[in-house]
């Protein structure tokens, strides 16, 4: 049975993309390997109109928290110190990657179910003038939250300090102002908004993030200043997963041909909300509310009437894969997203198996 990917990333793949990556092999030294890479660098850069002689679309082979991870650790210098907002998983591994690395950092702790506190943000930073850089999730998909950038990044404007986004769940799909929000680097994937394949991670950097200040050598692999060097000059650090290059150009084609990440964002928003509306009334309530949720994913309160294994192991016998809460949340939410190849019938289809394993017993 085709299982239909609910979780948010990887996404269940169009017959385009996933024949892509039957193309030819090539060797990462040869001059078709360089133009495919220069080819997706430029798209990259396209998806939000980024132009490349300010921005650059830096690629590497390996998950979106190796794009993070490269992130934080290539652009904090040695004398920098970071505050990490944290308001759910993924900020918190933030602080795990800097304190792996020494980086000096502070953790700013919220709840998983609130949003930025960015006056408690405000006082921090104008509290330490030692701090450099700030750096936040975007789409928190802990809960489904879509943080507030904007004001986060006004206020990273007015203290003088750089920010630093994981979009790893909302790059090709949300708004990203990276110009107007102060943002110096934005680390994303392939396999999420773009709906490419697992294995392809980038981060989207000032290059002035990465140039015009002494590059701290914290990491081999994931330096981003190496790589680029090496990718403005046609080359690369690392032999990179060709195929999943393969999968990526083909998806940004077709995201391209769609409309692009406002059409993505409209569609995910028309398909998570048939969703939301069916589990309401069911009777399943939703964490957030709809105006804090991004549109790729969203999280319901558990029923009393319902285990998440069970109604995981009903959800995937009909087809369809969901996904657990994480940590404290576990025991009390279940999430869904709606990206990747989903057809009109497959959603109506989504909706049909949530009311039958849902659905309170007399």
């Amino acid at each position: 049975m085709t299982q239909i990917l609910l979780n948010p990333g990887p996404v269940t793949l169009s017959k385009r993309v996933r024949t892509a990556m039957l193309r030819p092999d090539i060797c990462h030294r040869e001059s078709e390997f360089a133009e495919l890479q220069e080819g997706l660098r430029r798209k990259l850069l396209n998806v939000y109109e980024l132009p490349p002689d300010g921005w650059a679309a830096v690629l590497m082979t390996g998950s979106g928290t190796a794009a993070v991870e490269a992130m934080i650790t290539s652009c904090v210098p040695y004398d920098g110190r970071l505050l990490i907002v944290e308001n759910g998983a993924y900020g918190e591994r933030m602080s795990r990657i800097a304190s792996a690395y020494g980086i000096s950092y502070e953790r700013l702790s919220g709840s998983w179910e609130a949003g930025f506190n960015l006056e408690g943000i405000r006082k921090s930073l104008l509290a330490n003038s030692d701090f450099t850089h700030v750096a936040a999730v975007h789409h928190e998909t802990t809960t489904g939250r879509l943080n507030d950038i904007n004001a986060l990044g006004d206020i990273c404007r007015q203290v003088g300090v750089r920010l630093l986004v994981d979009g790893v769940s909302s790059f090709g799909a949300e708004t990203l102002e990276f110009e107007d929000w102060q943002i110096d680097a934005c680390a994303a994937t392939a396999n999420k908004c773009l709906h490419g394949v697992p294995g392809t991670a980038f981060v989207i950097a000032r290059r002035a993030a990465l140039l015009e200040v002494p590059p701290p050598s914290r990491s081999v692999y994931l330096d981003l200043h190496n790589y680029l060097v090496q990718q403005d000059e046609k080359g690369t650090p690392f032999t990179q997963s060709i195929q999943t290059f393969y999968a990526l150009d083909e998806a940004l084609d077709e995201f391209f041909e769609a409309g692009g990440w406002q059409a993505r964002q409209r569609l995910f928003t028309s398909r998570l909300a048939s969703i939301r509306q069916t589990l309401i009334k069911l009777g399943v309530e939703p964490l957030l509310h709809e105006n804090e949720c991004s549109c790729v994913l969203h999280a319901f309160a558990l029923p009393e009437w319902q285990t998440y294994t069970e109604l995981h192991r009903m959800m995937k016998e009909s087809g369809y894969v969901i996904y657990a809460g994480q940590g404290t949340l576990a025991e009390r939410i279940f999430r869904i997203s709606a990206m990747g190849d989903i057809t009109t019938a497959t959603l109506k289809a989504i909706c049909a198996a949530l009311t039958d394993a849902l659905h309170e017993a007399p």
